[in-house]
């Protein structure tokens, strides 16, 4: 038992250490949720599959918008850039 304590004590700093969490300051779904009601009608319940990182130095941002109206939005920025892409998702079929 004592190996499982010390393997679940170094997943928990590794899950803690700030390069695995999203940043504290997320303003940038509020700004995102700005963006889609100005440009799309969208009023944002949730976000999904929520993403920052970094590309060749920049900072990147990317998540997907669920609306109340049931529309959802996939929507990406990498630095410098100010304005969001965004693009509606539509029903896929296999």
């Amino acid at each position: 038992m004592p190996r499982f304590a010390s393997i679940a004590a170094a997943a928990a700093l590794i899950l803690a250490s700030p390069a695995f969490a999203q940043s504290s300051d997320p303003a940038w779904l509020d700004r995102l949720a700005d963006q889609l009601a100005d440009q799309e009608g969208c009023t944002v319940d949730y976000y999904v599959n929520i993403r920052e990182g970094e590309l060749a130095g920049r900072k990147t941002f990317e998540a997907r918008a669920q609306c109340r109206d049931g529309r959802q939005f996939d929507a990406a920025l990498t630095e410098p850039e100010t304005v969001f892409t965004i693009r509606e998702c539509g029903v896929q079929v296999c």
